[in-house]
């Protein structure tokens, strides 16, 4: 099984390789990832200028891994088409320190990444902690080692696209997974105006709310439970009715529930 795991914080963030650690127990695992954290760009491809990559040593012996000047959405492109061209299985995008419930996933890195395997018909999850602070990243790699073992057992190919937000807990204090659909937040954009002596600057701050009703991904955070969110954007065939399987079946080999 080949594996593409990229992220949104970087080469160098820790639940990138956290997340490797397991997925290599898994399959052959290629790390693409930003040289810099590029969170909230979404989906942005760069297509106006040139997209730099540069293969640098390995952290994890025998992983290979590629430092990309570019977005999230350009990691998996360049690996789809420069560096992996004998194919993806699947593409795991994490594990982002902080939640991506709601209508964030149409703003997070994240899962932007995510959805460009899905836009090429491979299997795809993008893996969150809800934490900001001491996440507890190899909660979320053993949640996400968990799937990958299911789609490499089940031999799932085509479009699937799995949004996973994990508390940031003990894997003995999680008290179960949910199958979930997203929430809903009511967003405040909020700007600062200042002056740096020479010229005047805004500073865009993210401000939201949110309401955790039961069946969402913000309802089974706020209960100390994994979210597995199936992402449709369209009307389609393919098939998200696994996830009503897999789900209790990694509740009962991770957490005996």
């Amino acid at each position: 099984m080949k594996i593409l795991v990229t992220n949104d914080d970087g080469i160098n963030a820790d639940g990138l390789w956290s997340l490797v650690s397991v997925l290599k127990e898994v399959g052959k695992v290629t790390v693409v990832a930003p040289d810099r954290e590029q969170s909230g760009v979404g989906t942005s491809m760069s297509l106006h200028h040139p997209v730099r990559l540069a293969k640098i040593h390995e952290r994890i012996a025998g992983i290979d891994t590629y430092s990309v000047e570019g977005t999230p959405a350009d990691c998996v492109l360049l690996a789809m088409k420069a560096i992996m061209p004998g194919g993806i299985d699947l593409v795991a995008s994490g594990i982002n320190q902080g939640p991506n419930c709601s209508y964030d996933v149409f703003l997070s890195g994240t899962v932007g990444a995510a959805l460009q395997g899905f836009f090429y018909d491979i299997p795809s999850m993008a893996i969150s902690m809800n934490s900001f602070e001491d996440p507890k990243f190899e909660t979320g790699a053993l949640i996400a080692g968990e799937i990958a073992e299911y789609v490499k057992r089940k031999k799932m190919k085509g479009k699937m696209l799995l949004n996973v937000n994990v508390p940031s807990l003990l894997l003995k204090q999680i008290r179960g997974i949910d199958v979930t659909r997203l929430g809903e937040k009511k967003y405040s954009a909020g700007v600062e105006k200042g002056y740096d002596g020479r010229h005047t600057y805004y500073w865009i701050l993210h401000r939201s709310t949110d309401t955790a009703v039961s069946g969402t991904d913000l309802w089974a955070l706020e209960h100390n439970r994994v979210s597995i969110t199936p992402l449709r954007f369209v009307r389609s065939e393919y098939n998200t009715e696994f996830v009503h399987e897999m789900a209790p079946e990694i509740a009962g080999r991770l957490l005996g529930k």
